[in-house]
């Protein structure tokens, strides 16, 4: 299927549909392809990206996914899941705490834990965890989100 399409589908919430506690998440499996996607769109090819001789030398022992990778499926989370529609981004704090290594399915949870009624900002915090449901990114972020 089309993915804009797909979006398209995803029905919106409006700023009073949304609660404190509400949770959106996806799964995400990272491949090869997505790595070298990554590395060709943003030209980060540094080779513990890329290389598996360079990796093999390194602290993780085998190649790892780029942290902005990873971190960027939180946005697919905000945009299409919750709030969805029509959110405006307005920041994303991370903290990197474990490696994301091809093959690692990963669950992008967000939870909603604050909102800011005169401005319609809502803030969510932005987890995501590996299949042995080990933290490899924690972090927050704010949007801004219509009527």
């Amino acid at each position: 299927m089309n993915i804009f399409k797909k979006a398209e589908l995803v029905p919106e919430l409006t700023y009073n549909q949304i609660h404190i506690g509400d949770q959106a998440f996806i799964t995400k499996t990272v491949t090869d392809e997505d790595i070298r996607t990554f590395a060709q769109l943003t030209g980060d090819v540094n080779p513990i990206h890329l290389l598996d001789d360079f990796a093999e030398n390194s602290m993780f022992g085998e190649r790892i996914a780029h942290g902005m990778l990873v971190a960027g499926f939180i946005s697919t989370v905000l945009g299409t899941k919750l709030p969805g529609k029509n959110t405006i981004y307005l920041s994303q704090n991370v903290a990197f705490k474990a490696p994301v290594k091809i093959g690692d399915t990963l669950k992008v949870l967000v939870e909603v834990i604050q909102k800011r009624d005169d401005k319609k900002i809502i803030t969510l915090q932005t987890n995501v965890y590996n299949q042995f449901d080990k933290l490899v990114v924690e972090g927050t972020a704010a949007i801004m989100k219509k009527e």
